[in-house]
């Protein structure tokens, strides 16, 4: 490879690794917090907690590659631009290829490496995540057991404790259940502890009472205990059942799915628009640098630019993006979308390859680039006007005292 081949392709790797390290950041943050409720109530530890975090981050990576990708290649190639660094590299007889090898090695790369993630990574990391998930709300101390908080234990079932005593016992227990439509039930316990009898797990409540409400009357019956024992082997079960999805699935078993499968007998179609997303979804990197490079591979002067290539080519992979998007959803409810999904990629994939070939430039039509520029004046214009008037009234309120 040449020094000016090396030179742009270290340029785009330092941007695009930039790029994705933020934007990973961002997405594994608001993955994180959308499960805020599994990590601050299930009582996990905090090593637990960073673990659970970082088999989140294999679902991000391929997602932010390509937009990450297309965001690096228009960034350097418009900055070379106005730099004059491509103008010089056309006058001193380099061939194109010197900036189009470099970049589209790249980008095969980085979609050979979100191939890898997505089929092997991620669905390795997303059942690890449901076992924890199950893991951690089978366990009814931790999840269901919390000191001074309102549990939801099932449907209108409701557990809160006073204090949890160095041994493990429970101190000042309180039951809301609502779940007969008929009756509510009330109970009160001033000591209590979790035991094991057998595969049933129990919440023994000592020295309490059971206040007993008819709905429809509203007589309220109050019985007092020495011991009660509270059935818990219900939740327990429901809890410590992992349900494993299609998205969940390694490559090999959406190639061959196992009939018996109780996801795969109810949606058989879902696994196979899951196995063609698999075979489409890693293209993406080499398609935005396409579009990247049929938008800002080649010289132009500033008035040729009046609309960023940043912009264009963001907006044209958005749209690519979401085309795609769009057939793998619907893919799960009709096989004609599977054929969508392979030619939104390689059609524009063909179109970027032509204009390349062609020497032509992807872009907006002029028409609409010269709108899109008019209202960016005018809203520019407007923002000047407002910090004027703002600033004249600072001035009249002080009365032009400095």
């Amino acid at each position: 490879m040449k020094l000016i081949e090396l030179y742009i392709l270290r340029r785009v790797a330092l941007m695009f690794f930039a790029v994705l390290s933020a934007a990973v950041g961002i997405t594994w943050t608001v993955q994180v917090l959308q499960r805020i409720n599994f990590l601050t109530t299930s009582g996990q530890t905090f090593q637990t907690i960073l673990q659970f975090s970082s088999l989140l981050l294999p679902s991000a990576i391929p997602l932010v590659m390509p937009f990450a990708l297309v965001i690096a290649i228009t960034q350097t190639l418009s900055t070379m631009n106005q730099d004059s660094e491509l103008v010089v590299i056309n006058a001193a007889g380099s061939p194109r290829s010197a900036v189009l090898r470099p970049i589209l090695l790249l980008a095969a790369a980085i979609s050979v490496a979100s191939f890898l993630i997505a089929n092997f990574v991620d669905p390795y990391a997303r059942l690890n995540m449901r076992e924890m998930i199950a893991d951690a709300s089978a366990d009814l101390i931790n999840v269901v057991i919390q000191e001074g908080t309102f549990r939801q234990l099932g449907d209108n079932l409701y557990v809160q404790i006073a204090e949890r005593k160095e041994n493990g016992d429970i101190g000042g227990l309180f039951i809301a259940d609502s779940r007969d439509p008929n009756i509510d039930l009330i109970y009160y316990a001033v000591d209590g502890y979790v035991a094991r009898a057998g595969d049933t797990d129990v919440l023994l409540m000592q020295n309490g009472e059971v206040q007993r409400r008819d709905v429809k009357t509203g007589n309220v019956s109050i019985i007092k205990f020495n011991t009660y024992a509270f059935d818990l082997s219900q939740f327990a079960a429901a809890a410590d059942e992992t349900v494993i999805y299609a998205k969940d699935r390694p490559l090999s078993y959406l190639l061959h799915p196992d009939p018996n499968d109780p996801q795969y007998q109810r949606k058989p179609m879902r696994f196979t628009a899951e196995l063609h997303k698999r075979f489409t979804e890693w293209l993406y990197p080499l398609v935005f640098a396409l579009i990247a490079l049929a938008v800002a591979g080649d010289s132009r002067s500033y008035r040729e630019a009046r609309i960023s290539a940043s912009f264009t080519a963001i907006t044209l992979s958005l749209a690519v993006y979401w085309a795609g998007y769009f057939a793998g959803e619907r893919a799960d409810k009709s096989a004609d979308y599977i054929y969508l999904m392979y030619a939104v990629p390689l059609g524009v994939s063909l179109v970027a390859i032509y204009m390349l070939a062609t020497g032509r430039r992807m872009a907006m039509p002029a028409k609409w680039s010269d709108k899109l520029h008019d209202r960016f004046d005018a809203l520019q214009q407007l923002a000047v006007d407002l910090a004027a008037k703002l600033a004249g009234l600072r001035h009249n309120r002080t009365g032009g005292r400095s």
